[in-house]
């Protein structure tokens, strides 16, 4: 396993510098998630952008995933939307555009995987509409990432339509693929309860192409910096590494941005030690 670190942790920086500094912490992984600036996949400077990214990513040794969390980025009024659950299909298909153009960018860049999560519903559709919308997005969408050759990294996310492990298991049910893998938010399985967390690594580590970290307290959806929680990360990292997973640990602390230097290498003196005897190279 890799340890890195997101992108949406550093919003104060220019995403490049991010990125510099980022490595130069010691992080080998980063989870670059598309927003404005320059890395607005929507923007016309956004080839030339992509391009310097790509010989950043190969200049500093690192392994990326697109992270598509972006909050303002399709509608500067409502956070998140539309998604790939909106009633109206204009509104879901600028969202699948969206993971159209992320999904492009993470075979340019040779990704781990793109990751996105289901989104929540704007109207009082039954969960039944609700699970054809999400089928039917990720069904234009797969497509795409199979010609691509990309892994999508489905995270269940607090709060949202499939926002656990069990609601992922029933979305399987509708639509799945080869390229439909995890994004496995550990905090968010402790906060909602799916614990042991070690056993969930090892239900579904054959899906597992993406983690995300951060410390988290039960019945709480706050992404806290380590020692801040509840959580006992030793044995889950330990559970990680016994299944020989290879990609990314991400350290997800989007609200620790104003703090970001000081943060990032917080996290990394916490969780370097943890990680080093699975990982050969951090």
């Amino acid at each position: 396993m890799r340890l890195g670190y997101n992108t949406n942790g550093w919003a104060h920086h220019d995403p490049f510098e991010a990125i510099e500094l980022i490595a130069d912490l010691g992080y080998r992984s980063v989870a670059i998630t598309l927003d404005h600036g320059p890395l607005n996949p929507f923007a016309p400077e956004w080839p030339a952008n992509l391009r310097r990214l790509c010989a950043l990513l190969q200049r500093l040794k690192l392994s990326s995933v697109i992270e598509t969390g972006a909050r303002f980025l399709l509608d500067p009024r409502r956070k998140h939307q539309p998604t790939m659950l909106s009633a109206d299909a204009e509104a879901r298909a600028r969202r699948v555009d969206f993971l159209r153009r992320s999904t492009e960018a993470a075979a340019e860049l040779g990704s781990d995987c793109v990751s996105l999560w289901s989104g929540t519903a704007a109207d009082s559709a039954d969960d039944q509409t609700l699970l054809d919308r999400l089928a039917a997005s990720l069904a234009t969408l797969i497509p795409i990432a199979e010609l691509l050759q990309v892994d999508i990294g489905f995270e269940p996310e607090p709060g949202m339509f499939i926002d656990s492990m069990s609601r992922f298991q029933r979305l399987l049910e509708w639509v799945d693929s080869p390229r439909l893998q995890v994004t496995l938010d550990l905090g968010h399985l402790y906060c909602q309860g799916e614990v042991p967390i070690a056993d969930y690594i090892a239900r579904w580590s054959s899906r597992i192409v993406n983690v995300h970290v951060e410390d988290m307290r039960a019945g709480v959806h706050e992404h806290l910096m380590f020692g801040e929680g509840e959580m006992e990360f030793p044995p889950i990292l330990a559970a990680l590494g016994r299944t020989n997973y290879r990609g990314g640990v991400h350290v997800e602390l989007s609200r620790h941005s104003h703090e970001a230097p000081t943060a990032a290498a917080q996290a990394y003196a916490f969780l370097a030690p943890l990680v080093q005897p699975f990982a050969g190279d951090l």
